[in-house]
């Protein structure tokens, strides 16, 4: 027997996705869908001797093709044709979500209704009659509790013995499709032709709620409780930064960073170690051993070292995006957001890049608009990202040792008023003739599917694995290759290496801002790869070598052993403070580029955020040193 497709479609926050992850469990492929970057998910699983091709379709609530979720669909259903299509209905909120079944019958496509969250909906007093919704429609209609496996594994004897052809629309949808078909042909404006089939949909879907589903009177249900004061008014916004917090606590001290310690130990004491032995017992040359230590270990392991945070970060926010409180972040931050151009769902983004810019800009996709996403992704790198802080921490302690937390803080201030600025900026040039849209639906709260949650913080995991690793590591070996190489060979003697000579050809741009050591410009060169390699290249450089340390109990030591070579000599509190700024501020890393090339789809928007960046960055830590300067502070 030939393969069956079926395909799974729905509103947001339907369950849909449970559903999927239950059928097909593991035996997932996950990409994007061509020309956008939202997911496209498909599994393959067997039963009844049968071969099933499910396709996870984006959660949508028309198909108007506005949103790259709704393009999607919209072009799926009118370039393929499916054994099955499941239109997936939750059924505590039927009324709303069957907007998008009228919309799939009105082009022709058959369906079969799955009422998913049964139970919710009991709680919720409201009774569906399967047999009147079916006979409303014409078409099938199954039900199950999404968190259910058994419930959900009964749909695939429902896709193997559903023969689509059998099924017509009933004389209810018959009426409402040819009142659509006349109200296009009647010559109206479209904006008018447009609203009058709103309305009819509506109409028909108060005709279907009053014979196929009642409604009783029931108390305020536990979403409504917990919105009072975890979606309205300051106790909201105060429970949001706690809670947010505690996220960051988690993912980056409590339970990532000790897990990262682990891999970075097995990596620098176990794994390190083994090799150079290896190597020196096997006689290979002392240039090969460099590269495969200091280039391709070390590449590696910058790579692994960071995937506990990442992946912890993931389930967190995919716990709470399955518990419904993701929704509320975005709806309490709206009105923020709105003033710089962006819409409240962009909030989420940046707030993840405090902890990383790339799980941030790959958050981007989940917004909206092409408007969001885009300005969302160009001005996340200002947020000031973990890696940002040693640099930060390490010159204010040894240029302000009296200011350090309000340093610290005004930097942090720093990026995020960058942000919001150069997001009115875009805002407000490049992107002005595009509208945000903020549509958005508070699901009630729930207990998310642990296996929902580990799937998708997987996927988003694997993702910065394979597609971010690769860029580290090819950068490391290339960083290796010009401090270990100069045009006579290899040397030791940094200050004559390749390195040196592109700090030289750097530091002439910062002429102006007073750090115009080639130390600075290498410091600054090898920032790009990654922001940590600030700190550590300043140490080298300087003569503290392996002492530096980025631990906050360490830095004052740290700066006090920079301070005894001649470090402290090269900078000003002046130029200190313009380099920070510029540090802060300036081009992404290498990782982070490089999605941006992914999400953005384009080399050119990569170009694009290093050179505006770095712009931004050479900018305000000009301003910083030539007005400090007419200010008396140097």
């Amino acid at each position: 027997m030939s393969a069956l497709s079926v395909a799974l479609t729905g509103n947001p926050n339907t369950g849909k996705s449970t559903i999927f992850n239950e059928l097909t469990g593991a035996r997932q492929k996950i990409g994007n869908w061509p020309g956008v970057t939202v997911d496209k998910k498909v599994g393959v699983i067997e039963h009844n001797g049968r071969k099933i091709s499910v396709i996870d379709l984006p959660g949508t609530y028309s198909i108007n093709a506005r949103s790259q979720e709704e393009q999607v669909v919209s072009d799926f259903f009118k370039t393929n044709k499916p054994d099955i299509v499941v239109n997936i209905i939750d059924a505590s909120n039927i009324a709303r979500n069957l907007f998008l079944t009228i919309q799939l019958m009105e082009n022709g496509i058959p369906l079969i209704l799955n009422l998913n969250m049964m139970d919710e909906a009991e709680r919720h007093g409201i009774k569906i009659d399967m047999k009147k919704l079916e006979a409303a429609f014409g078409m099938p209609v199954t039900n199950t509790v999404g968190r259910s496996n058994k419930s959900v594994r009964k749909l695939l004897d429902v896709f193997t013995n559903a023969v689509m052809t059998n099924y017509t629309p009933s004389k209810l949808i018959s009426e409402h499709i040819e009142r659509v078909r006349n109200l296009e042909r009647s010559g109206l404006a479209p904006a008018k032709v447009e609203e009058e089939i709103i309305s009819a949909r509506y109409d028909l879907i108060d005709k279907i709620m009053a014979s196929a589903v009642t409604v009783s009177a029931a108390g305020k249900t536990l979403t409504e409780k917990l919105d009072s004061f975890l979606a309205n008014g300051v106790t909201s916004i105060l429970l949001m930064i706690a809670i947010f917090y505690l996220m960051f606590q988690i993912s980056f001290n409590w339970i990532g960073q000790p897990l990262a310690d682990i891999v970075g130990e097995f990596f620098d004491e176990t794994l390190v170690p083994w090799a150079a032995e290896s190597m020196e017992a096997a006689g290979v040359e002392g240039w090969m051993q460099s590269l495969v230590s200091d280039g391709i270990i070390a590449g590696v392991g910058a790579v692994i070292n960071f995937v506990p945070l990442i992946f912890t970060l993931f389930i967190i926010l995919s716990f709470l995006d399955g518990t419904g409180y993701m929704a509320r972040v975005a709806f309490i931050m709206d009105p923020i957001m709105r003033r710089a151009g962006l819409s409240g769902k962009s909030i989420m983004p940046l707030m993840m890049g405090f902890g990383c810019a790339v799980p941030a800009i790959m958050a981007n996709r989940a917004l909206d608009t092409h408007k969001d996403r885009m300005i969302s992704i160009f001005v996340t790198p200002f947020i000031t990202c973990n890696a940002k802080v040693p640099i930060i921490a390490l010159f204010a302690a040894m240029f302000f040792p009296d200011n350090v937390a309000n340093v610290v803080f005004a930097m942090y201030f720093l990026g995020i008023i960058t942000a919001i600025v150069m997001a009115k900026v875009l805002s407000s040039t490049m992107f002005k003739e595009q509208q945000s849209t903020f549509l958005l639906e508070l699901p009630p709260y729930r207990l998310p599917d642990p296996k929902t949650v580990l799937l998708e913080a997987w996927d988003k995991g694997k993702g910065y694995l394979i597609k971010a690793g690769t860029i580290i590591f090819a950068m490391s070996v290339i960083i290796w290759f010009l401090s270990s190489f100069n045009s006579d060979g290899m040397t030791e003697d940094m200050d004559s290496s390749y390195l040196a000579s592109i700090g030289s050809a750097t530091s002439v741009i910062f002429a102006p801002q007073g750090f115009d050591t080639w130390e600075a410009g290498a410091a600054a060169v090898t920032g790009i790869l990654a922001k940590e390699a600030v700190v550590s290249t300043m140490g080298i450089l300087y003569g503290a070598g392996d002492d530096i340390s980025t631990e906050d109990e360490d830095v004052a030591e740290s700066a006090e052993t920079m301070m005894a070579t001649s470090m402290g000599g090269a900078f000003t509190p002046l130029t200190a403070l313009a380099f920070m700024v510029f540090s802060l501020l300036y081009s992404p890393c290498m990782t982070a580029l490089g999605t941006v090339k992914k999400e953005a789809q384009g080399f050119k928007w990569m170009a694009f955020v290093f050179f505006y960046t770095t712009a931004v960055a050479w900018v305000a830590s000009l301003i910083v040193y030539q007005g400090g300067k007419l200010l008396g502070f140097e």
